[in-house]
């Protein structure tokens, strides 16, 4: 049987999650494997409503659109209130704590909370915060390699950000090691 997996960024405009699956996308097919992706946002650059979406298979990709959402990754409060409910049981979320401060509860997913906005902060540019997350997704996941992961944000960023971004993607892996680490566990966990 053919593995299918659906990923879908939510944020704000400005935040990088059009960027976000770009990247997984591309990752994916220097993994060998078949991607197509997806965004949608309003028509405000910034600070408007944005969801971007792939889907990663082993096989040719026949119908483009997701319908069964088995991970999300939000960056904000409205995004996450949009696409929350389209999460499938045995989902994964991925929520910035600093940017989503409700979450109603669900026993049927996963919950893993990801300081990204705090960590890339601390690289000294907020706008890596996507990446924190894509190496959080990267680590926790395995949907990509890591190799490809980082080969990917290299052929898709300008030049001048791509060591803060590699850095970012690295933070996000960190911040899933030191979990595992502390805890043996990571849902619910800050």
């Amino acid at each position: 049987m053919s593995e299918r997996w659906t990923v879908r960024f939510g944020g704000f405009g400005g935040q990088g999650i059009v960027l976000s699956s770009v990247v997984l996308g591309l990752a994916a097919i220097y993994d060998g494997k078949y991607a197509c992706q997806r965004a949608s946002y309003g028509a405000e650059a910034r600070g408007g409503k944005c969801k971007s979406e792939v889907i990663i298979s082993d096989r040719e990709i026949s119908y483009p659109l997701i319908d069964r959402l088995q991970i999300l990754v939000v960056m904000s409060q409205p995004a996450l209130d949009s696409y929350y409910d389209d999460l499938e049981p045995g989902g994964l979320l991925l929520v910035d704590p600093d940017m989503v401060k409700k979450i109603k509860k669900r026993n049927d997913i996963s919950i893993l909370k990801i300081p990204a906005t705090k960590t890339a902060e601390k690289l000294g540019n907020k706008i890596v915060a996507n990446m924190v997350m894509l190496g959080a997704l990267q680590a926790k996941t395995g949907l990509v390699s890591k190799k490809s992961l980082r080969r990917s944000v290299m052929e898709s960023v300008p030049k001048r950000f791509i060591e803060i971004n590699l850095k970012a993607i690295d933070e996000g892996e960190k911040i899933i090691e030191n979990l595992n680490k502390e805890n043996g566990q990571l849902e619910e966990v800050i």
